[in-house]
């Protein structure tokens, strides 16, 4: 009688929290990167069912753990806000609502080609790709919005810098240089980044 082996059922896969990829490829995107963080955190402090995060591993095939894309920035609406170690979207009972890419020599081609596909797929509501450096896109700030015709582009606002609207978010994207900004629509005002809020906090005292 031939050796017997035990059978791997679904339970039994591992799903990595980590790819071995660095969380930016350059300062001026890790610093973007956690200005968006902080910004879009503190904006959706007061609603315990908005996730933001960035750089998890969204995985997005039940027992493929082949099947999964990091995104720079995501938020998914409804779903409680709390530590996680991946993103498995069967658990979950849906995927990210909103990305955003910063994109850069290495990883434009995906951007724009295998994630978008992969985004425009399961559902991905709005996508958006800024370049800080303005060398890989023109121009540097580009969304997309999910249609039952697949994604459309997200026009520039008429007047001004460039600036795109997220309906899903509530703000403004702004490229200003090599940042990107976050603009309440309703009082024109900007989110505060970490810097920001840093040195009002040390002008009051």
């Amino acid at each position: 009688m031939g050796a017997e082996y035990p059978l791997t059922t679904i339970a039994d896969i591992h799903y990595p929290e980590g790819d071995g990829q660095p969380v930016a490829e350059t300062e001026i995107h890790r610093d973007n990167l956690f200005n968006l963080l902080f910004m879009l955190r503190h904006f959706f402090e007061n609603d315990a069912n908005v996730v933001v995060s960035g750089n998890l591993l969204i995985y997005y095939v039940e027992g493929n753990p082949r099947a999964v894309v990091a995104p720079d920035l995501f938020v998914v609406f409804g779903i409680p806000r709390r530590p996680r170690r991946v993103y498995k979207v069967w658990e979950e009972g849906k995927g990210p609502d909103v990305v955003i890419e910063l994109t850069s020599a290495s990883t434009r081609w995906e951007d724009l080609g295998l994630k978008k596909g992969l985004y425009e797929a399961f559902g991905v509501k709005e996508y958006f790709l800024f370049d800080p450096f303005g060398e890989y896109l023109n121009p540097p700030l580009h969304g997309f919005r999910w249609t039952e015709e697949g994604y459309r582009p997200i026009r520039p606002l008429s007047s001004g810098p460039l600036t795109l609207r997220s309906e899903l978010l509530g703000l403004d994207l702004r490229a200003e240089g090599e940042w990107l900004r976050l603009i309440d629509p309703g009082s024109g005002r900007k989110l505060p980044t970490p810097d920001e809020v840093w040195a009002a906090w040390k002008g009051e005292g």
